[in-house]
Parts: C-alpha cells; structure tokens; sequence
C-alpha cells in the first residue's frame, strides 16, 4: 500500500516537474512540501516527535518510487532523512531529538550531512576541520564540500576533529544550524546530474556551537558517521534502483513503439537481450537491497549486505541506464529523451555514500574476517 501511494503520488507530482526542474536547476520547493504534507519527510522519525515510524524496508520501496520519478528531489529527501534526521535520531538526546525532529519531520525545515571535505573524500577519518574547546562552546575551523542541501538546510550535522593526532578516534560530531555566526556557504554549481538538488562549499571560520549540541561523545564522531553511512547506503541502493528501473521501463516503451526494418525493436533479439538483461540486473539488485534494509529492521550486522546492495544496484542502474540510451539510438543523446537525464542522473550513485571502490573493499575485508582460519 505505501509503494502503491508513494508511486501515485511521484507519477503525480513529481514526474511531470523533473524534466524542467533539471533543466533550470531550480531547488524543488514545492515538491518538498507535498512530500511534507503526505509524511514522506519524518517517514523513518518516531512517531513520538512527528515522524510516521517506518521501517528501514519501507524507506527503500519509498526511496526507489521517488527515485524513479524525480532523482534530484529522492537525493535532497534522502540526505535530510537517511543522514541529517537520522543522525540526530540514533545518536542525539531526547532534548536534541525534541529540539530539532519535529520540525524536520513535518518538513518546516530541512535536514544535511556535512562530512566530506576538500582533502577528504573516502577516506573519512582524516578530517582537517578541526573543533577546539572553549569554555561551555566549540569553536569549529575548517571546510566541508559537495554538501547536499547545504544553501537550504536549517540543520547540518557536521563532523570535525577535538583531537586531530587520534584520527578516527578524535571525531566529533554536531548540529549546526542555519546562519550560525562563522559559517559560510557557497553554492556549487555545475554538476553532471542531479541538477535541481543544490550543493555547497561549508566554511567554519571560528563558529562557535555549544557543547549542548554535540551528537554523542567526544571522539564518537567516525563511529557515528560510519554507523550512518552503513543504513544510508541501503536507500542509495534503492534510489539508484528507482533510476536503473525508469530507465528500463522508458526502454520497453521506446522498443515497443520504435520500428526499424520492418518491424517494432522490441521484436529484434538484440534488443530483447538487452532487455532481460536490465530486467534481471535490476531485479537481483532489489533483492539485494531489500534484504539489507530487512536485517537493519530486525538489529542484524549490515556493513556487508548494505556494500553489496549500494554497490550491485548502483552498477545495474548504471547498465539499466546505458543500455537504455543505446536502445533509444540517436534520440537517447538529446534531452528531449528521458534516459538522456536518467543516464546522467545515475552517475553519482556510484560515487556518494562511498564510492564504488571503497564498496569493495567494505565487502572483501567482510569476507575475509568471516573465513579467517
């Protein structure tokens, strides 16, 4: 029932605004707030402070309809939900949670993750910003980059070093809040895909954040964020999942409408191989998700299954998405075509949340552990 709602709604609302929403970058104000308004922004909140308490599960069947309507408004969704809100959620006091959910929740206000920064990237643990003590404050210095929903978020959890020669055990983590003394924002632009969700450059010079609003323990801040990025890889899999399946199904529908020597594409073999070839890529990859989101739900170890899913569907999505450019011929290059801005669109799911790389060796040091003699 809920993926049946969230499609209705996407095909509604979302889909017919994507083509031109990309086109002019324009940040998706008013799909934020018909997402507020179904629940969709606190769906994985507690009820408790407004949120509608789904599970893990339910999140990727959301994330992979969004996903398959509009990918720039899913990324903006799945940054304020499966990173921001999340963070606060799981690690976060109740009066931290009290403070800032609700109003994240019913999306009054939007939710980032400041974690990458111009020298860091993959390898999280050598984070130059830095955060000194003062009195009952810190005093946070240094750079964050490519922060999705930087320019618009009301809530940024930032990582930043109290103790720099510990590496990934002088982390710590915070909430900042928009228009905090110090802090500038720069937005970025020019990116591949992705073009109606907004990215920036976060400078801290002197910005000073109350101890109060520390997530956790000091040097908890590398557990934290790895502990995140384990469940979020989960909707990343399902947001490239949505891509992936958009694509295959504008394929299908091209082959069946185009004819060429005499009869539709759909009925040429090398066109009906590389049909079920997407098809069955892209069903072994919400498999995979699927089951990664279900051992989240039941507090089973997922840093394994979550790598293979976001890996596995961020891959078949980006198959899904090339063959379906290929199958549409010259028409697929021009913008005019859905698959130009999906093939576009999906590049990044290869990248974010951990690249591709750092995926596979997520999963070889898994596997490695497990079969040690």
């Amino acid at each position: 029932m809920l993926q049946a709602t969230v499609r209705d709604f996407a095909d509604r609302e979302l889909a017919p605004r994507a083509a031109a929403l990309d086109h002019t970058e324009v940040f998706p104000s008013e799909n934020l707030r018909a997402m507020g308004a179904l629940g969709l922004m606190g769906l994985t909140i507690p009820e408790a402070y407004g949120g509608a308490g789904a599970t893990c599960a339910q999140l990727a069947l959301a994330a992979e309809e969004l996903a398959r309507a509009c990918a720039a408004t899913s990324v903006i969704h799945l940054t304020h939900l499966s990173l921001g809100a999340e963070t606060i959620v799981r690690f976060g006091t109740d009066e931290q949670r009290r403070r800032y959910l609700p109003r994240l929740a019913s999306g009054e206000h939007l939710a980032a993750f400041a974690l990458t920064e111009p020298s860091s990237g993959s390898d999280a643990a050598d984070i130059q910003t830095r955060a000194a003590t003062d009195g009952n404050d810190y005093v946070l210095d240094g750079n964050k980059t490519f922060i999705t929903n930087g320019p618009e978020a009301d809530v940024t959890v930032v990582f930043a070093a109290t103790d720099r020669a510990a590496r990934s055990r002088g982390v710590s983590t915070f909430v900042v809040g928009k228009g905090a003394a110090g802090l500038t924002i720069t937005p970025q632009h020019g990116k591949l895909g992705m073009r109606a969700s907004t990215t920036a450059e976060l400078a801290f010079d002197g910005c000073c954040v109350p101890a109060a609003d520390r997530l956790g323990a000091e040097g908890d801040g590398f557990h934290i964020a790895m502990s995140i990025l384990d469940s979020s890889r989960i909707t990343v899999a399902a947001q490239a999942l949505g891509i992936g399946q958009a694509a295959f199904e504008a394929a299908v529908q091209y082959a069946q409408q185009r004819e060429t020597f005499g009869k539709p594409l759909a009925e040429q073999q090398a066109i009906q191989f590389m049909l079920a070839d997407m098809a069955t890529r892209l069903d072994a990859a919400r498999l995979l998700t699927r089951r990664a989101a279900q051992l989240k739900d039941v507090d089973q170890p997922i840093t394994k299954a979550a790598a293979m899913a976001k890996l596995y569907a961020s891959e078949a999505a980006h198959f899904a998405c090339d063959k379906a450019l290929q199958i549409h011929g010259g028409y697929g290059y021009f913008n005019e075509s859905p698959v130009e801005r999906l093939y576009r669109d999906q590049r990044v799911t290869e990248i974010y949340e951990g690249t591709s790389e750092i995926q596979r060796i997520v999963i070889a040091r898994s596997v490695l552990k497990e079969l040690a003699l």
